[in-house]
């Protein structure tokens, strides 16, 4: 199969403003161990050539979602960052939502953020997003020195974390510490800023349904709604719970509209709703969608653009 090893193994995934993300399989084109090990090699050594002049101790947060080997890489690459004595926020208790890690890294003073996930690529993809110390995705030129920092440093390191030697089952390493308890109640405290109107969305009458199409946001949108004292969402059973084969939709993209959003436009019209309210895998791009009106007996949903929710969330700041 000279094609497909030469795909496989001709060129290297590239890495860029969004860091990784492809599909997993053996080879240097494709997310798996080793380039998660030679990609975050890169990265750490360009993190201590950029901070080699503060005299203080480096840190980054990681986090992961829940597709197919999103933990194992996560671990790989805190193991790697504790090996050189940064302090690791691992979230290994729970699945996060990207957000936390950008809020993390700004909460926490981190120099770098890092989130295993494909966002809302098909089941057979994975990915690396990489976040520098102000919270933010990664842009050039500094995408650009890390992609040439990894290329310096391909060849796995003698001894170190894919052993996972230092990531034994209760991560006692003093190195290590997970911030997920002391991150979701600051973030909740810190959304909850944000409620103008609580005694109003008490009183509300209007009906939502949520779905995280099979990823990690369901548990982070019940306590933001609670926060928000607005009375339960109504929940889409069969994608209410993380599963990496995203088995009811062909994308778990809620961009994709009508056809990823079927699962919840039919729980929203058994019970009436008025919204659909919707996340991808990793809980960091949100569809909307309202019915035309509540006479209506076919059901039509108008599903918001991105450039009518901006407009909406512009209007509200």
């Amino acid at each position: 199969k000279w094609d497909d090893l030469k795909a496989r193994l001709s060129e290297r995934i590239h890495f860029g403003t969004a860091g990784l993300r492809g599909k997993m399989g053996a080879g240097f084109s494709l997310m798996n161990e080793l380039t998660v090990i030679q990609t975050t090699q890169g990265l750490l050594r360009y993190i201590l050539s950029s901070f080699k002049d503060k005299n203080e101790p480096l840190s980054v947060v990681i986090g992961y979602d829940a597709r197919h080997q999103s933990h194992r890489f996560a671990r790989l690459a805190a193991a790697l960052f504790a090996h050189e004595q940064f302090h690791v926020y691992l979230f290994d208790s729970m699945t996060v939502p990207t957000p936390l890690i950008s809020f993390s890294v700004q909460k926490l003073k981190c120099h770098a953020g890092l989130m295993i996930t494909a966002s809302h690529n098909p089941k057979e993809d994975n990915g690396y997003k990489v976040y520098w110390q102000n919270g933010a995705q990664i842009i050039s030129p500094i995408d650009v020195e890390i992609a040439k920092s990894i290329e310096a440093n391909l060849e796995p390191w003698k001894d170190k974390a894919w052993q996972l030697d230092i990531l034994n089952e209760n991560n006692s390493t003093q190195c290590i510490s997970d911030p997920w308890e002391k991150i979701i109640d600051l973030y909740i405290f810190e959304i909850t800023k944000l409620s103008y109107f609580s005694q109003l969305n008490e009183k509300s009458s209007l009906k939502f349904v949520y779905t995280p199409v099979h990823g990690v946001g369901q548990p982070y949108a019940e306590r933001a709604f609670a926060a928000f004292r607005f009375a339960p969402f109504i929940s889409v059973d069969e994608q209410k719970s993380p599963d990496a084969e995203f088995p009811t939709v062909k994308f778990p993209n809620p961009e994709e509209g009508t056809e990823t959003l079927a699962c919840a436009m039919r729980t929203a019209d058994e019970h009436r709703a008025d919204f659909i309210l919707s996340t991808d895998p990793d809980a960091d791009r949100f569809a909307i969608a309202e019915r035309e009106s509540k006479e209506d007996k076919n059901n039509e949903w108008r599903i918001i653009t991105g450039n009518q929710l901006g407009a909406l969330l512009g209007k509200i700041d």
